[in-house]
């Protein structure tokens, strides 16, 4: 198949997802065209079957603001009439799933053929951004009027029949982790550097923005350190970063507190850590906290949005209500002082990350790539 794959280059889970969803079936034959404004950061290997498309977006004055979505419908409509493309899979409804609609009826005029689209919804795409009344027409359209729709989560798949008048099926078809990445051994000389005293490690990953309440993560930090030697790993970057560094410092715990930034190889990190902290307000799905268990790292999470599918309580983890750190403190001590409890869960967690594992989910795509593509 000649798949056209159209995401955000960044580190969030969908642009995530969508580029080693694209390695993973360049890896099988199939040629891959990622088409976004830039090269995705996990687009990191070298791969004859995979091609990359840069949206160049011209600037003009008269435009306050460069019309990107115009220029992403126009070079998927290249790349499908140069490339004969044989259905275009986009993630993120805004504003990839619109200016897929619009590139399929450019091409269907000029070529007299259907392009497929099928169109993956994330997260923030349906629960925050697609809501808002200035969106969501735009938003309903373009994904009733995708060949298929997916959602990572059962929580997603609800939320957008919630908010949306979809009048199509929505398939879930689950996020995954490549476990074999994740199945590091730890360095021990790393560890040494970050715990010299063998101190407990945990750590956080995410893009730093309110809804991921990284303030908590040191907060908890904190109710733990009182009981514990401990240190903790903040991996990231965001707008919430200057607050968090704030509070560490008048919590006066900020010499065991390490900003790490944006890290593209988290899988060494991950592989030295004991517990990972995911106290958002709502995650669709939590692929940090997916990877964190394939590492063999137990999650302690809140309990929203689609977290409960894969963090599983007692076993994979402890789950908790958002905000309450006093009860996520509680169980962080639990588990960080029994260390046949934490071993157990460290086993289990990894457990369940295989059942997540990208060999067992890439062929879920293939079979539903397989019901649109033309008949050769």
């Amino acid at each position: 198949m000649r798949i056209g794959i159209v995401c955000y280059p960044t580190f969030g889970g969908s642009g995530v997802l969508a580029t080693e969803l694209g390695k993973a079936l360049a890896d099988k034959g199939h040629s891959v065209h990622f088409i976004t404004y830039q090269q995705p950061v996990r687009l990191n290997v070298f791969n004859a079957n995979i091609y990359y498309h840069e949206v160049r977006v011209p600037t003009y004055p008269l435009f306050d603001y460069p019309p990107y979505e115009v220029a992403l419908a126009s070079t998927m409509v290249d790349v499908i009439m140069n490339h004969d493309l044989d259905l275009l899979h986009v993630h993120y409804a805004i504003p990839h799933a619109s200016a897929a609609y619009m590139a399929r009826q450019i091409v269907q005029k000029k070529l007299g053929r259907d392009v497929p689209v099928i169109t993956t919804l994330h997260g923030t795409d349906i629960t925050l951004v697609g809501r808002d009344k200035m969106y969501e027409p735009v938003v309903t359209f373009s994904i009733n009027e995708s060949a298929a729709i997916t959602a990572v989560s059962d929580n997603l798949r609800k939320e957008t029949y919630r908010h949306f008048d979809i009048s199509k099926e929505i398939e879930v078809i689950h996020n995954f982790v490549d476990v074999k990445r994740f199945s590091k051994k730890p360095i021990e000389a790393f560890r040494k550097v970050i715990a010299p005293k063998d101190e407990k490690i945990l750590v956080h990953a995410s893009n730093f923005r309110k809804v991921k309440r990284v303030q908590d993560v040191v907060k908890v930090f904190a109710e733990v350190k009182r009981e514990l030697p401990v240190k903790l790993l903040m991996v990231g970057d965001g707008p919430e970063r200057h607050i968090v560094e704030e509070l560490s410092r008048e919590l006066h715990i900020d010499e065991d507190v390490r900003f790490l930034g944006k890290q593209e190889q988290i899988e060494e990190i991950l592989a030295i850590s004991d517990l990972f902290l995911l106290p958002s307000d709502y995650e669709s799905f939590g692929l940090a906290a997916l990877e964190a268990m394939a590492a063999k790292v137990p999650v302690l999470s809140s309990n929203a949005g689609g977290l409960p599918e894969i963090n599983i309580e007692g076993v994979t983890g402890y789950l908790t209500n958002v905000g309450d750190v006093p009860d996520m403190g509680r169980k962080a001590l639990e588990l960080l002082s029994d260390t046949t409890l934490l071993s157990l869960l460290k086993s289990q967690a990894y457990e369940q990350a295989c059942r997540f594992d990208i060999q067992n989910v890439v062929p879920l795509y293939e079979k539903l790539y397989n019901r649109y593509c033309r008949m050769y």
